[in-house]
């Protein structure tokens, strides 16, 4: 049996993972702030990567395949992943890292496909370029590298902000020409169990396989959640429409495992 490790199982795309994964595969996690919980669970590691040495873990877990769901300071994440990636070039294991459609948000005239060329103009999306440039030094099949558009569902932070913010009576700020694709959390959670029982390699775009304005999707997500009358904060970051969004065209995963755009603004309604 495959012996799983997420590094990062307290945050709450790998808690996720970690409930996905746990009933297939010996799935362990690690987390971060005291939690009792976390602490009774006998396969959750505390781990603060600030402080501590990742590779003396997998030396003791010897896992086969890591998967990276990392929040936290973007030094200590690039010390982390370069701990790792040494670790795995040693040993029979491979890294499936959760990256972001970020990586080429300096691009703006159409989609990203899996093996075009990452270029960022922000911080976080160019923290992630280093990490994947790292990994595509590896053989092949010692990695996968996930780019992750926005991810949504009835439980997901970005839903819980929605409701928050529209509670408040806030602003939700929306981005009217910006053309994106998105994601559920249960489907993510689908896509990364299906490329790890396959032992799939390479570059995955796991994002709805249509486009929609980042203001309309918003709005329909505000419509399926029945809040009323929303107030919205319309930010224009160009004149002119703007592509951030993730299409898989040389990876692409069986028909069952892809989304749509209407599918992901129906996973916000709690079933």
């Amino acid at each position: 049996m495959k012996k799983v490790l997420i590094i990062g199982a307290s945050g709450f795309i790998g808690n996720a993972l970690y409930k996905e994964l746990n009933s297939y595969f010996d799935t362990y996690g690690t987390y971060h702030t005291d939690n009792p919980f976390f602490e009774k669970n006998q396969k959750f590691f505390q781990y603060d990567m600030e402080l501590e040495d990742i590779s003396i873990l997998l030396d003791n877990l010897k896992p086969t395949t890591i998967i990276t769901a990392l929040r936290g300071n973007f030094n200590s994440q690039l010390d982390a992943h370069q701990r790792i990636i040494q670790w795995i070039q040693k040993h029979k294991c491979r890294l499936v890292f959760i990256s972001s459609a970020n990586v080429f948000d300096s691009f703006s005239n159409y989609p990203s496909y899996e093996y075009d060329k990452t270029l960022s103009d922000s911080v976080f999306g160019r923290f992630k370029i280093k990490i994947e440039n790292a990994l595509m030094r590896l053989p092949s099949h010692k990695y996968v590298i996930a780019r992750v558009p926005m991810v949504f569902g009835s439980t997901t932070p970005r839903v819980q902000e929605l409701k928050t913010l529209h509670d408040l009576r806030a602003p939700i700020e929306v981005f009217p020409n910006v053309i994106i694709n998105a994601t559920s959390i249960s489907k993510l959670t689908q896509q990364i169990h299906y490329i790890i029982n396959r032992s799939k390699k390479g570059v995955f775009h796991l994002g709805s396989t249509d486009l929609i304005y980042h203001l309309d999707l918003i709005k329909e997500i505000c419509d399926a959640l029945q809040l009323d009358d929303p107030v919205f904060k319309q930010v224009y970051d160009s004149n002119n429409d703007r592509y951030l969004a993730v299409l898989p065209k040389d990876n692409k995963l069986p028909k069952n495992l892809q989304i749509t755009t209407q599918q992901v603004i129906d996973s916000v309604i709690a079933k």
